[in-house]
């Protein structure tokens, strides 16, 4: 067992990418926890974010750098719509990347920077946060939101192969639970969150991602698959 941050089924790499398209089945709970995060409103915070003229030009508010009551809720209500556990409306690093997510959702010709080549790649953006799966060259899954290592612990930039995979991992290093952890460079690996992925400050390297986002890949992905990481984490 890999301690830092499986026998496969023989299947096609096209009927492995076709699970992607499904629906994820129902979570598992074990460790006594539930997959994906508990969301909750909170009181208003009335400060103007780092992020303030982004989060306004994004949801269609007055563009003036101010937080009024109303960019507050604006912004509250798109926070908690993605899942952000605490969600108060202050436009923060979590929140750019929530949009920088959505701009990529809405606009395929943005997804680049993964050097096309043939059979399954996992691309992952470091400096918006996202990822996605190709099969020569073409996208098949994503983008959906990631979150990677924090300054100091932060992911291997390069191209990679996932070596080995775990369902059910815990990290006896930091003390916590790596749902479908798939490794791909000296013990960072892909895996799911039991909690929200927006907030801060990140992982220890490893590339966190919602539960049923994980489940995805690891139901698609086996070993050997290439993973690219490029980018950089605005610290």
């Amino acid at each position: 067992m890999a301690t830092a941050c499986g026998v496969l089924s023989v299947v096609s790499a096209l009927s492995a990418l076709a699970l992607l398209a499904g629906p994820a089945s129902a979570a598992p709970r074990p460790l006594g926890r539930t997959p994906g995060p508990s969301v909750r409103l909170v009181e208003c915070d009335l400060r103007a974010g780092p992020y303030q003229e982004e989060a306004e030009e994004h949801l269609g508010l007055p563009r003036d750098g101010l937080q009024s009551a109303a960019d507050c809720a604006g912004i509250q209500h798109f926070q908690f719509s993605n899942g952000m556990e605490t969600a108060n409306g202050f436009a923060g690093p979590e929140t750019w990347r929530m949009i920088q997510f959505e701009r990529a959702a809405a606009d395929p010709s943005s997804l680049k920077g993964c050097a096309p080549e043939k059979g399954v790649v996992v691309c992952v953006d470091l400096t918006r946060q996202i990822l996605w799966v190709t099969n020569g060259g073409r996208v098949v899954y994503g983008p959906v939101p990631a979150r990677s290592g924090v300054r100091g612990y932060a992911t291997r930039t390069g191209r990679f192969a996932i070596y080995e995979r775990v369902e059910e991992e815990w990290s006896d290093l930091y003390d916590s639970p790596m749902p479908f952890s798939q490794y791909f460079s000296g013990g960072q690996a892909l895996h799911g969150s039991y909690r929200g992925i927006w907030e801060e400050p990140g992982s220890q390297g490893c590339v966190n991602l919602r539960y049923a986002d994980a489940q995805r890949l690891w139901r698609a992905l086996r070993i050997g698959d290439t993973v690219r990481v490029w980018g950089a984490r605005d610290s």
